[in-house]
């Protein structure tokens, strides 16, 4: 993982390696939409529709975890090599503010 501060904002990069579980959960996601889009159009009974939302929403909570770990822990770590003790919390407490809103 790379990372750059630029503009009061924490710019981070990841390895492929990094992203690969990122993505894998984001395509089972799709998939996910993709078969209640399926039983939408089949009218299948509504729990199971709400079951399956219930599932991408778990699911899209998970990956917001996964992005929001690697940033913090670049949040850490460019706390701990800079002067901008300041500038790294406040870049924590944005992120983490805008996955709670999220959930």
């Amino acid at each position: 993982m790379d990372y750059q501060y630029v503009d009061g904002r924490l710019q981070v990069r990841r390895t492929d390696e990094e992203k690969k579980p990122i993505l894998q959960r984001l395509k089972r996601i799709e998939g996910q939409v993709r078969g209640l889009q399926a039983m939408v159009q089949e009218d299948r009974y509504c729990l199971d529709e709400v079951q399956q939302m219930n599932a991408i929403t778990a699911a899209v909570r998970e990956a917001v975890l996964q992005l929001i770990s690697s940033h913090l822990d670049a949040s850490v770590d460019y706390a701990a090599k800079s002067e901008d003790r300041e500038g790294a919390i406040e870049e924590m407490v944005r992120v983490l503010r805008a996955a709670l809103r999220q959930s």
